[in-house]
């Protein structure tokens, strides 16, 4: 136990700030590298390997960092300047993607990884969103990178469904058939000046439907992971939004989140990690490695992919769905166990089943920024602010036939 308990909003603080600070001290600065502004995909497994996601967290962070004076207006414009020149002039990238993992030194491809479509799409939410809080030159560079990218090739034709990766080597495979937490695709892509898909595409995938213990017609993901119901709400508000055919996806993630601490608490004779406090299964670090955690509902084995490991990002990436119950989990986490904190706050994960109780020592970019976004867009709502701010955002989003309150096309 601790000798302080800390609570409410000075913990939320407190995990921001030091969430923020991964993307500060896990970054390229030296201003001679060409990878410079990458960041570290994770702490301690991977020390040369940056991932695109962890820098379009990164950007967003810069932006939090000066609404909070972390940093100044100067530093975190020369930053996120220098960063964007680092993907226009050194980074590969194909039909405006790039590589999911690069060397953190020189931006080169590693570990003959994939060109991939939601990581890039992460990125660019990152760097549109700098773009509309520093505006001139890095308004200017955003929309650059963002109007390279050619939405259509990544399209399949046949299903008109997006591919989920693409290499070089053999080519694209797998497709985003169902709903998951690639939402920002379809309003990015529909919304692009130069190379826009059809709008089809948000309607065709498929909405599995269900209920879980007493909670109602959720449009659920296949492993029922929470990142899958955060991502795209880090940065596009759909909180007032509902789509032509009724569906409010923010309503649904309220839902989704619930069933996944419901499952929790329902297993809790199972896994001793489980509990009302001890919830929010998604991808993260467990005992035997990155693992896909999920609850009900969903199309997977549970009895399978579950261990008993549980990630602090799965209930702090929720906190905008169930603020009181997020909070409770984060006190529970920071307030009984003293080794799931450190240098950037919560670390990725714990589990209490085996014989010896682990922790992880890592913390992983993309876990950090899907907190860190969302505990401030739950304070300010400071990430939905300028990223909704965005034109072509806004004509993604009108084009798909969005509606405010249900009424009112979304302008």
């Amino acid at each position: 136990m601790r000798l302080f308990k800390c609570y409410g909003k000075k913990l939320i603080m407190k995990e921001l700030k030091k969430s923020y600070n991964f993307f500060i001290n896990e970054a390229n600065t030296n201003k001679n590298s060409l990878g410079y502004g990458l960041i570290r995909d994770k702490t301690l497994l991977s020390n040369n390997i940056a991932s695109i996601a962890s820098v379009g967290y990164g950007l967003a962070a810069l932006v939090i960092g000066v609404e909070h004076k972390w940093i100044t207006y100067n530093q975190a414009f020369n930053r996120v300047n220098r960063t964007l020149d680092t993907f226009i002039n050194n980074v590969e990238d194909i039909n405006g993607f790039y590589y999911h993992f690069l060397n953190i030194e020189d931006g080169t491809r590693e570990w003959n990884c994939e060109i991939s479509i939601i990581d890039t799409a992460i990125f660019i939410c990152g760097a549109l969103t700098a773009g509309e809080y520093f505006g001139g030159i890095v308004k200017e560079k955003a929309d650059f990178l963002y109007k390279k990218i050619n939405w259509e090739w990544y399209r399949n034709k046949d299903s008109n469904y997006f591919y989920m990766g693409y290499t070089p080597e053999s080519g694209f495979w797998g497709h985003w058939d169902m709903y998951a937490e690639q939402l920002m695709l379809y309003i990015l892509g529909v919304g692009s000046p130069t190379f826009p898909i059809n709008t089809n595409m948000y309607y065709d995938f498929q909405r599995k439907t269900t209920n879980y213990n007493n909670i109602n017609e959720i449009i659920y993901t296949y492993c029922g992971t929470l990142f899958t119901y955060q991502f795209s709400h880090a940065w596009i508000n759909f909180m007032n939004l509902t789509d032509n055919q009724g569906t409010n996806w923010f309503d649904n993630s309220i839902k989704a989140t619930y069933s996944n601490r419901q499952y929790c608490i329902d297993n809790k004779l199972k896994f001793k990690t489980y509990g009302e406090n001890s919830w929010g299964l998604t991808s993260c670090l467990g005992p035997n490695g990155y693992c896909a955690f999920g609850s009900e509902p969903c199309d997977v084995n549970l009895n399978t992919e579950n261990d008993g490991t549980v990630t602090p990002c799965g209930a702090i990436g929720s906190i905008v769905f169930t603020p009181k119950e997020s909070i409770q989990a984060m006190e529970f986490y920071y307030n009984n166990f003293p080794k799931l904190w450190g240098k950037y706050g919560f670390k990725d994960g714990y589990n209490l089943d085996g014989i010896i109780p682990w922790f992880a020592n890592e913390y992983i970019g993309i876990d950090k920024g899907i907190g860190l976004l969302m505990i401030e867009n739950y304070l300010t709502g400071g990430i939905w602010k300028y990223f909704m701010k965005n034109q072509y955002v806004k004509d993604g989003l009108n084009k798909l036939e969005f509606r405010e309150n249900k009424n009112k096309i979304y302008k």
